[in-house]
């Protein structure tokens, strides 16, 4: 499978709050947290590994051109308005099947990705995408499900189907990125507007659930995130 990492943004309020390293290159554990996402990949059977950054990153793309030495890299640097555009540049390294894209603020438990992967891998959906009813973001993206997990709608606000909020990890194939395409084209932007428009295309997506998930955005959510990749 390709897999995708969105690392383009700016890292504001980290820096704000004192955080000296880019967001990509935060530590857990000692480990930047862009390259623990890439040797996560690689264990479960990265065909390639495309990654973008802004033109701000020096000591980023440093890391990762060192990188690209042992893991099968496609890196671009590019500065984008948004998530939904920095996918837009990654589209051609993601085209002829499944695809998983993360951003690389987003912090999970290992092994509830393997299980993640193995369903998306077996199924025949045209996308699944990662929930938690963990919330812990200024700005949940509220996802609504029916009983069996398929997706009915992405919302700005709680809805009477929606249990979870997105998790910032998206499995899907590439009839998404026609879909992506459009968007682009009509002048959209934002992530969850593309996920609201591949509903309305009719894609089969569907939801899988992890018990939490951690988005870095304070400096209060590197020891969290330590935590949580430290529990069993």
């Amino acid at each position: 499978m390709k897999f995708a990492i969105i690392a383009a943004g700016e890292g504001s309020r980290l820096a704000q709050e004192g955080v000296k390293q880019p967001k990509p290159l935060v530590l857990l554990h000692g480990v930047p947290i862009i390259e623990r996402l890439i040797k996560i990949f690689n264990r479960h059977n990265a065909e390639s590994i495309s990654i973008i950054i802004n033109s701000q990153q020096p000591r980023t793309l440093s890391l990762l051109e060192k990188l690209s030495k042992e893991y099968p890299l496609n890196i671009v640097v590019k500065d984008t308005p948004s998530s939904m555009h920095s996918l837009y540049e990654l589209r051609e390294y993601l085209k002829g099947g499944k695809f998983c894209l993360t951003t690389v603020d987003t912090i999970f438990r290992e092994e509830e990705f393997t299980d993640y992967i193995n369903t998306f891998e077996s199924g025949e959906d045209s996308g699944l995408m990662a929930v938690t009813q963990y919330i812990d973001d200024e700005k949940p993206l509220y996802v609504g499900t029916d009983k069996e997990m398929n997706i009915t709608g992405f919302y700005d606000t709680p809805h009477s189907d929606s249990r979870h909020i997105s998790g910032g990890i998206y499995g899907l194939n590439d009839e998404a990125l026609d879909t992506l395409a459009r968007c682009i084209e009509q002048g959209q932007s934002r992530m969850r507007n593309f996920q609201r428009q591949l509903i309305a295309d009719t894609l089969k997506l569907k939801a899988y659930s992890f018990e939490k998930i951690i988005d870095i955005d304070h400096a209060s959510d590197i020891q969290k995130a330590e935590e949580l990749i430290s529990s069993h």
